[in-house]
Order: structure tokens, then C-alpha cells, then sequence
């Protein structure tokens, strides 16, 4: 009786092919990005809204699709001007997971987060730190003297760099994503970005709670010169602990299954009853 050594041969997957039609479609729909933008999760619709030409392409089962779309409505935020590289990057992201069963899907949510803070800040420091006004500048100018080029040039300074920039991230993202997935599969490195990402958007979540949630308590213990404030023992025992516990009572909050709704006006009493009290700073 023969026995054959050979392997079973692996299936491939059929590829399928993301064409530039495909991504003039996102970045058409990459302009609503603020259109639909909210306090809960930011972005998220208009970035959900923006992939869905490629999910529908992707993903024939609803279950998939369902799941895709369900991935993508999660936080994001970064400047509009530049979405279009990360959503290039989702759209080769998601053409992996559509072909490679083996793909972590949470890769790609690990990705747009570690990415959409440091992206913010290369995009907010020259779009608006930068174009911006240098586009007011040439645009005031004129305008100041009655010169109706003053609002046109405005509006052209500003607008056709970032346009095409818009246009051009599209097809960069799409690539760069691409090739680089596939390097990372050839050497068996996905697992190590999916933890780096991972990290990487934790690192960019409490560093934003930290900046972003404004929270003290002025009280002090004792009178005269000798008093302690009771927000310098806090700093004492860990700077930034009042937004921390904050954070985690939201975040608790929510895993609970309360409404964002619900949480917003909580927060709004809290704050109203605490510093009418004296409490809260």
C-alpha cells in the first residue's frame, strides 16, 4: 500500500482588483468628511461612508459586509485634507482581509489609530497652520486695496493645492498600503504590526484623554497660608488622575451599554452641580 508524501496544495484566493475608478470614487466621497461629524465618534460615518464603494466591491456576502461596515464606524478622527492616505491604506487593507482568510481584521482599525494623530499634526501644522495663511495673506492684501482677485486667489491659494494633494494621497495610500502588506506577509511580520498598531492607538487615545478632559478640584485643606490644595495631593499621587478616573467612568459607562446621549447630559450636571458647589474647577 502507497503512501504519497506530498502536501495538500492551499487554495488561492481570487484577487480582486481595486481600479482607479474605485478610488476617484473615495475621493469624491472623501470630501463629507466634517458633514457628518459628532461628539461620539467624530469621523466615523463620513469615513464609513467614504469606504463603502470598495466594502460593496470587497465584501458579496451582507454578513462581511455588515462586519466591514461595522469596523469602520468606529472613532476617528484626523485633519479632512489628508483622510484620503489612510483611507487608501483601509481599501488595501481591506482588499488583503477580503482575499486571506488568515488576515487580522483588527489590523485595520489598529492602523487608523496609531496613524490618525500623527497625520493630524503633519496635516493641521501645513493646511491650516500654514497654506491657510499664506492663502489669507495674499488674499487680504488684494482685497484690502478693492481688488475682487483678493477672495478668488483666496480660495484658489488655499483650495487647489490641497485638492490635489486630496486626490494624489488617494492612489499614494492605496500603494504604499499594498506593497507594504504584502512585504509584511512575506515575512510573517503582520502579527508584529497588529501589536505595534495596537499599542501605538492606545498610546494616541490616553494621551488625547489626558490633553483634552479639563479637570480639578480647588478645594483646600486647612485656611491660611498653610492650606494644601487638595488638587496638588492629586498631582502628587499621579499627575493627570482626575481626567484618567473621568475617562474610565465614560468608558465604563459605555461598555454598560448607556447611551452617548445619556453620558453628555450626566457630564453636564456633574459639571453644573460641581462648580456651583465648589467641587470642581
Amino acid at each position: 500500500m502507497k503512501t504519497s508524501n506530498q502536501e495538500p496544495v492551499q487554495e488561492k484566493a481570487e484577487e480582486i482588483e481595486i481600479s482607479k475608478k474605485d478610488l476617484n470614487r473615495i475621493f469624491w466621497r472623501s470630501f463629507q468628511m466634517e458633514f457628518s461629524w459628532n461628539y461620539e465618534r467624530q469621523m466615523n460615518m463620513a469615513y464609513t461612508y467614504a469606504m463603502i464603494p470598495i466594502l460593496k466591491k470587497l465584501y458579496k456576502k451582507k454578513e462581511d459586509l455588515a462586519q466591514a461596515l461595522k469596523r469602520h464606524l468606529e472613532f476617528f478622527n484626523t485633519t479632512p485634507h489628508i483622510v484620503t492616505f489612510m483611507l487608501g491604506i483601509s481599501a488595501a487593507m481591506e482588499k488583503q482581509n477580503a482575499e486571506n482568510k488568515d488576515f487580522d481584521s483588527s489590523s485595520i482599525n489598529g492602523v487608523k489609530a496609531s496613524l490618525m494623530g500623527p497625520l493630524a499634526g503633519l496635516g493641521d501644522s501645513f493646511y491650516w497652520g500654514t497654506l491657510r495663511l499664506i492663502a489669507t495673506g495674499i488674499g487680504t492684501s488684494l482685497a484690502l486695496h478693492g481688488n475682487i482677485l483678493g477672495p478668488i486667489l483666496f480660495l484658489l491659494v488655499f483650495n487647489v493645492p490641497h485638492i490635489l494633494l486630496r486626490f494624489i494621497f488617494t492612489r499614494l495610500g492605496f500603494k504604499m498600503g499594498t506593497d507594504f502588506l504584502q512585504r509584511l506577509q512575506q515575512n510573517g511580520m503582520m502579527e508584529s504590526l497588529t501589536l505595534g498598531a495596537a499599542i501605538l492607538g492606545l498610546m494616541v487615545i490616553g494621551g488625547m484623554s489626558a490633553s483634552m478632559i479639563s479637570l480639578s478640584v480647588p478645594l483646600k485643606i486647612g485656611s491660611g497660608d498653610g492650606a494644601t490644595k487638595v488638587q496638588e495631593i492629586l498631582n502628587g499621587i499621579m499627575p493627570g488622575l482626575l481626567p484618567l478616573a473621568a475617562f474610565g467612568i465614560i468608558y465604563w459607562l459605555l461598555g454598560k451599554g448607556y447611551k452617548a446621549t445619556t453620558i453628555l447630559i450626566g457630564i453636564a450636571v456633574v459639571g453644573i452641580l460641581g462648580a456651583w458647589t465648589g467641587i470642581l474647577g
